[in-house]
């Protein structure tokens, strides 16, 4: 494996002479499965032998012992290759930090490093570790109410840092208001609502467990949102043709992207659902999409729309790369993970400001609005319609009962002599 980077025989067998040069290899095997760039694996492998070497000076004698030895290392790495910065920026412990933990995730079972580990923590673990075990097992919360909560109390939890808050016993109303406050400028109304109620049920659970001397949820106000008060962020079907024809479908990139929007727009799909879609959800003999696990708790299957199809073909054949993972959209750069529900929202964004179209909040629930939008516009129920996209309650779907959009459009072009 080695002898695909490194010409020189003397540079080959260095590596190999290190007392984890297997590891070292292994990990470069995986580089080469996960898509990483030959430039990539070649400055990582030199860090990693001196990270071997580091351990051993250390008195590391096995594997096992590895893990006790990265911040050491890292903390060397920083004064050495950070000393003729003001303030060491993040990428100098990336660069050290990032080939050391992946290699010791792959050969040491059950190994987090602690930029994985900084992502998957659960907020307040110290402080309130039954928290999300009472969420799981006595409210039955499933799990993507589960992110929504760690979303929302990471925030929490930063902003405490951030004053130097240590202590959750030590909460006060005008704590708790300040962040609101702070937090809800960037938010929506509908995620303001999202973070008072996890909030709310929080700040029940500590007082409940006494780690509050007071009931602090009273201090939270939601705010108060009317029924229909908005406008579906649809966009009209000429500049849906717009934004697709922005797609540059020469590259893998592009033909994912392309595949992704059709799926968006014709079934009005939300991102998480593009992003959980699997390569055995795709009946190609009876010419059927499945899509699983929806919000509303129940599973669709559509017929699969030619467009769509040959998208999806197109990107299996010429796009998608080549590895066992059953996830039908990939990461376009290693490592070679399943695409998240966010990139493919910030996908659409990416694409509508590439087209010009201008749209409050953009992103993938624009083209599910726009599929809604067109449904009603062509005069189906509401029942049918709601059925079709997945909505959880008639209510969501009420709204696109407020306004005829397409015929205020035109209105808004013209004088309206010709409407009835």
């Amino acid at each position: 494996m080695l002898e695909r980077y490194y010409l020189k025989p003397d540079t080959i067998d260095r590596l190999r002479a290190s007392w984890i040069g297997q590891p070292i290899e292994r990990y470069v095997q995986w580089l080469e499965e996960q898509g990483y760039a030959t430039r990539n694996i070649y400055r990582r492998v030199p860090i990693l032998r001196r990270f071997g070497d580091f351990a051993r000076e250390h008195g590391a004698e096995s594997l096992d012992d590895l893990p006790a030895h990265v911040e050491p290392f890292v903390a060397r790495w920083m004064r050495e290759h950070g000393s003729h910065y003001k303030e060491v920026p993040g990428w100098v412990d990336h660069e050290a930090r990032t080939p050391v933990e992946q290699m010791l995730c792959l050969i040491l079972p059950g190994y987090k490093g602690k930029g994985r580990s900084r992502r998957t923590r659960d907020p307040f673990i110290d402080q309130a570790p039954g928290f999300f075990p009472f969420l799981r097992e006595e409210r039955g919360l499933r799990p993507r109410s589960l992110l929504h909560f760690g979303h929302y109390l990471r925030l929490l939890e930063a902003y405490l840092e951030k004053i130097g808050l240590t202590c959750l016993a030590d909460l006060t109303p005008a704590v708790l208001s300040a962040f609101v406050v702070q937090t809800g400028r960037n938010l929506s109304k509908s995620s303001v609502t999202g973070l008072c109620s996890a909030l709310h049920v929080f700040l029940r659970y500590l007082h409940r467990e006494a780690l509050t001397s007071t009931d602090l949820s009273g201090a939270i106000d939601s705010p108060r949102r009317y029924q229909f008060s908005g406008l579906p962020r649809s966009i009209p079907w000429a500049d849906v043709r717009k934004l697709l024809d922005s797609v540059d479908r020469r590259s893998a990139l592009g033909k994912r992207d392309y595949a992704v929007l059709l799926l968006l727009v014709t079934y009005g799909l939300r991102a998480c659902e593009v992003a959980n879609l699997k390569l055995d959800d795709i009946d190609w003999k009876r010419e059927r999409l499945m899509v699983s696990e929806r919000k509303a708790g129940h599973n669709t299957a559509y017929p699969l729309s030619s467009a769509v199809g040959e998208a999806i073909i197109d990107y299996l054949k010429h796009g998608r790369p080549p590895i066992h993972d059953r996830h039908l959209f990939l990461r376009a750069m290693a490592p070679r993970l399943p695409m998240a529900s966010g990139a493919v929202s910030n996908r659409v964004t990416n694409y509508l400001h590439k087209a010009g179209i201008a749209v409050g909040r953009p992103g993938s629930h624009t083209l599910r609005h726009t599929c809604v939008q067109r449904l009603v516009d062509a005069e189906f129920s509401f029942k049918a319609i709601g059925d079709y996209v997945g909505h959880a309650s008639p209510a969501s779907t009420q709204i696109y009962t407020k306004v005829a959009v397409e015929t205020l459009r035109e209105v808004a072009l013209g004088h309206g002599e010709e409407l009835p």
